[in-house]
This record gives structure tokens, sequence and C-alpha cells, in this order.
């Protein structure tokens, strides 16, 4: 299958590799990969989906266990090996203060 392809083309499975950003979550101002370890049978709104996962570092290496709401509509598929450096549309935002009169 394609890399990033829609959501709702497919499914997600154990050992999937995603990246998930804003369009999953609002919570991902960061954005990062998770691999799925599986997925819980707990009620959710339609659309939206619990994953357990971990979040990998920066050379795909397990890094933290996290359960996580996403929806299904803003899922991106990894397939292959996780980029090693992020793109700097992936950077976290850094803001400056403003001055204010």
């Amino acid at each position: 299958m394609p890399e990033n392809e829609p959501a709702s083309a497919r499914k997600v499975r154990s050992g999937d590799v995603l990246h998930l950003t804003r369009a999953a979550s609002v919570q991902f101002i960061r954005p990062i990969f998770v691999r799925v370890i599986r997925l819980p049978d707990w009620v959710t709104y339609d659309g939206w989906l619990w994953i357990e996962g971990y979040e990998l570092g920066r050379k795909g290496e397990a890094v933290t266990r996290r359960s996580l709401f996403v929806q299904t509509a803003g899922l991106i598929w990894q397939d292959g090996p996780v980029p090693a450096a992020r793109p700097a549309a992936c950077q976290p935002v850094r803001r400056r203060p403003v001055r204010v009169r």
C-alpha cells in the first residue's frame, strides 16, 4: 500500500507505525511517530480510536509507552523506516514574547 494513504482505506493493526499530527488530535502540537501495540476495545465516539503503543525516538527506538485517543481520518501510516531527522514542518513551534503597550 502506498505511504501516507487515507485512513478510510486502511485499518490500524498491531505493529503499524503511525505519524500522528494535529490532524489526528489537537494534542499533537509536536507530531510524533508511534508503533501500535494493541487497540483497546474501549467505547469511543464515531471516527475516533484508542491506540496503545510506543512513541518512537529519532532513531526509531521505543521511548515511551502511551495510550492515545485519535481521529481515524487524521492517521498517517509510515511504511518503511522512521525518518531519522524530522522535517522542519514537524519541529516544535518556537514562540517569542510580544511586547504589549
